[in-house]
């Protein structure tokens, strides 16, 4: 039995099954609080600037019980753009930067670490072109 929990911990690990894990669930929370601001921030705002206030509701009737609902169409289209764009301004924020350029490169004769600059190497003395 516990060699098949070390098991399970190693492929936990290895397979990072659990860093997603806490990724889906972290998300989903994050998805939580971001429809919650939607919801209860924006889209009242929304609805002011709307005729008719509660636009999620309208609707184009076709007959009898049959509806386009469209003004629901809107809003899941504007909450995915929302949810979205805070996304992808949380990756940005959070992931790595691009490394910046490298200050020195290598001599091509002796190998020394010379300045990018540089148009002789102080090791060797050779001339170092581009």
């Amino acid at each position: 039995m516990n060699a098949r929990l070390a098991d399970f911990r190693a492929f936990l690990l290895k397979q990072n099954a659990f860093a997603l894990a806490i990724g889906v669930i972290i998300g989903a929370a994050m998805g939580r609080v971001v429809s919650g601001l939607v919801d209860d921030v924006l889209m009242p705002i929304v609805g002011l600037v709307m005729p008719g206030g509660d636009w999620r509701n309208a609707q184009l009737t076709l007959s009898g019980a049959n509806a386009i609902k469209y003004g629901d169409l809107i809003g899941r289209l504007l909450d995915f753009v929302i949810v979205a764009a805070v996304v992808y301004a949380l990756i940005k924020a959070f992931l790595e930067k691009e490394a910046p350029a490298p200050a020195t490169r290598t001599c091509p004769e002796c190998l020394e670490a010379i300045p990018i600059g540089a148009r002789r190497c102080r090791a060797c003395g050779s001339a170092v072109t581009g």
